[in-house]
């Protein structure tokens, strides 16, 4: 009998520490297993995989396709990505977290376009890969501080990573540059750093950055964003370090505007200009 109390004692204190708090969902377990799901698409651009070709790029990175129930446990943590790719059986369809009228069809979930029985469609992928959380993640701590993979050594070549932040409502994120050394091109088409307020890489694109002098802050807007980081097959530099940290929003209307400068590295503006 008081081995059975103790049990439960055991499983009562487990079940606290599932749910939400403050919009994001508290367990180490999913957030594990979010950390190792990840969206690529092909370097030609958005929908050019067929089903082979996305399960030949999730297991050149040591991973394999994902499956629904582990792109549905890192979408209840926050990982929404407006893009159909290819999970594991040949399944195809993307996480919402956020409904919006251009993307997810108003609602949130798994939008599942189900098995495909013409594998040569072309779509992204979805990937899983908990050895591999080096490159890319889901941070919902109130601060953190990531890395580009490999980094203090150089970063390696042909690699995309996804780094998605969400932190408790009614906060916004600021984001600060400690080291920055990515491939200098004048247009930013070789290697680069795109930084996203939104839950994903479709839309609030706010910048590209490359070269190795450090980018200016940035503060979000609302409670998310999305870095991507991108390197070709040729030439690489010393990678990057980034701390975010958590603010509350500003009393006073426009203090929260996501901003940056010109001059300080190479810098493709995106929909809220240069501030």
């Amino acid at each position: 009998m008081i081995a059975l109390i103790f049990f439960s004692a055991l499983l009562w204190d487990e079940a606290q520490a599932w749910g939400f708090k403050d919009g994001v969902l508290h367990n180490s377990i999913w957030l594990e297993r979010a950390a190792g799901v990840y969206h690529r698409e092909s370097r030609s651009g958005k929908y050019q995989l067929t089903y082979a070709e996305a399960k030949a790029v999730c297991e050149y990175e040591g991973g394999h396709l994902a499956t629904y129930q582990q792109l549905e446990a890192a979408r209840k943590i926050g990982f929404h990505v407006c893009a159909a790719g290819w999970m594991a059986k040949g399944r195809v369809g993307y996480p919402i977290v956020k409904a919006g009228a251009n993307c997810g069809f108003g609602r949130t979930g798994i939008v599942d376009y189900g098995i495909r029985l013409n594998r040569s469609e072309r779509w992204d992928a979805y990937c899983y890969n908990p050895n591999g959380k080096e490159c890319g993640g889901v941070f919902t701590d109130s601060k953190h501080v990531f890395k580009s993979p490999g980094y203090p050594n150089e970063y390696e070549n042909d690699q995309i990573c996804y780094w998605h932040i969400r932190v408790k409502y009614g906060q916004r994120i600021h984001l600060q540059f400690l080291e920055f050394d990515v491939e200098d091109d004048t247009a930013c088409m070789a290697d680069y750093l795109e930084i996203y307020d939104s839950y994903d890489d479709i839309n609030g694109f706010v910048g590209r950055f490359c070269g190795d002098e450090l980018p200016d802050d940035i503060i979000s807007t609302g409670n998310v964003m999305t870095l991507k980081f991108l390197s070709d097959a040729s030439v690489t530099a010393g990678g990057f370090q980034i701390r975010y940290v958590t603010i509350d929003v500003p009393s006073k209307a426009g203090d929260g505007k996501n901003t940056t400068s010109q001059g300080k590295a190479n810098f493709l503006s995106g929909k809220f200009g240069i501030m």
